[in-house]
């Protein structure tokens, strides 16, 4: 029986198309996690460029109105729209940095020095990691009672600079670092904050990087305890001044409600924007370390 020759040239010829037919299915299924994440917030663009009676039209529009300054303008006579997001940047920044600096110091502790007790402390603070953040608000709210701080930016601020995932971040970031580098700095004379600010940091700034970001999105978007601990309006930050905007059906201003959280996007876009390629360089060194 004489054995079938294949031709070399028309084996292969079929398998391209294999391929790109196997990847179809997981093609449309990252077009639609895309289509479900960035979605809601084209609609949420869309909606705070449109009046109120526009917003819930049927089909839902599906390009960008003439109302934005109109709804811009109704959250600055309503809520003073340029003072709460002053109040919002001044607390997320000065948090953001305050807790970068304790988490760097506490880190750098944890990782490069020996003193007894430190696996005690360790594990106390990674223990609040599973404390609901719930649980602490009365008795946060009765010590700023007892320091007469309630209504106040540094009631916001305080409970905000020691965050226990940024220092066990931080700590497991340094920990990799040679202890080799630090000693070669000792010995050409240099303190240890000089090691730290001049060694450390340069070193961990991709982490630094990503830390802050994610840092200032949970200050920025901090509500509850804003919500309790501030009481006049004039102190209020961007989150807390929009909810007082709500009511009933009738009389609340959605364009401007909506108006008003598309524009509490901007900081996080533009900061992301900026750090991005330390951002990205934080998680591939988490990601690729060993």
């Amino acid at each position: 029986m004489t054995p079938t020759r294949v031709d070399p040239g028309r084996a292969g010829t079929g398998r391209p198309a294999l391929r790109k037919l196997r990847g179809w299915p997981l093609t449309l299924l990252l077009a639609g996690v895309t289509g479900l994440s960035v979605g809601p917030f084209s609609w949420l663009v869309i909606a705070a460029t449109r009046k109120d009676t526009e917003i819930f039209d049927w089909p839902p529009a599906l390009l960008p109105g003439g109302s934005l300054g109109e709804n811009l303008g109704h959250l600055q006579h309503k809520i003073g729209l340029l003072r709460v997001v002053g109040n919002s940047l001044l607390v997320a920044g000065v948090q953001t940095l305050g807790a970068l600096v304790v988490a760097l110091l506490a880190g750098y502790a944890f990782a490069k020095f020996r003193f007894r007790g430190r696996t005690l402390l360790f594990a106390l603070l990674l223990s609040t990691l599973v404390v609901p953040e719930q649980v602490m608000l009365v008795p946060l709210f009765t010590m700023m009672t007892d320091f007469g701080l309630l209504d106040t930016y540094q009631a916001l601020i305080l409970p905000g600079l020691c965050v226990p995932f940024a220092v066990f971040l931080m700590r497991q970031s340094l920990s990799s670092l040679p202890d080799e580098l630090l000693d070669a700095a000792r010995v050409d004379g240099a303190g240890e904050l000089r090691v730290l600010f001049g060694v450390v940091v340069p070193v961990m700034r991709p982490v630094l990087a990503a830390l802050s970001i994610f840092l200032f999105l949970g200050s920025w978007n901090q509500f509850v305890w804003p919500l309790i601990a501030l009481r006049s309006p004039e102190m209020h930050t961007l989150p807390v001044a929009l909810a007082t905007l709500q009511g009933n059906k009738s009389n609340t201003d959605y364009g401007a409600i909506l108006s008003g959280t598309a524009l509490s996007t901007l900081p996080m876009m533009v900061l992301f924007l900026v750090l991005q390629r330390q951002f990205i360089s934080g998680l591939l060194a988490g990601a690729t370390k060993g």
